[in-house]
């Protein structure tokens, strides 16, 4: 099955593939690989899913919100790949940002969100190396913010 057939099976609806707001590109290849700058979690009818994890969201708000940048990866992966997801070799890596309260300890959980519409989409090529780290603050007050890495055919 191609990514695009597994994408329809999943009933995922896809994000407009957004221009950035500030100075820099939201996708770049270099070689065979393909950088998606972050994605910030942003909902189905266009509006920012702003908070702190641990205060004003739960880690299953942020595992919902995670899964809206993944989302918002895809879209731009597919843009970047002129509509062909096919081009897609592998994910190889996620970086993930959770705006959260000091005390908060399940980063990894918000990811997965991310992580797990990756792998969901585009299987073993979707395994990838991950980090999941807190910050105090992220732009625009989102909750989560996800970048990527792909590998090319």
């Amino acid at each position: 099955m191609n990514f695009e057939d597994k994408i329809n099976e999943l009933n995922i609806r896809l994000p407009e593939a957004k221009a950035p707001v500030g100075n820099y590109v939201a996708t770049k290849i270099v070689g065979n690989l393909l950088y998606v700058s972050g994605q910030v979690s942003i909902n189905s009818n266009g509006e920012l899913i702003k908070g702190k994890v641990g205060k004003d969201l739960t880690t299953d708000d942020a595992y919902k919100a995670a899964e809206r940048c993944g989302m918002s990866i895809v879209a731009q992966a597919k843009k970047a790949c002129a509509g062909e997801l096919s081009k897609i070799k592998s994910c190889i890596k996620l970086t993930g940002f959770v705006n959260s309260t000091d005390d908060y300890t399940e980063q990894p959980k918000v990811i997965n969100g991310a992580s797990d519409l990756i792998a969901s989409i585009f299987g073993d090529a979707g395994m990838h190396t991950r980090a999941a780290v807190s910050t105090n603050s992220l732009p625009l007050g989102v909750s989560v913010e996800v970048d990527a890495i792909f590998e090319l055919n």
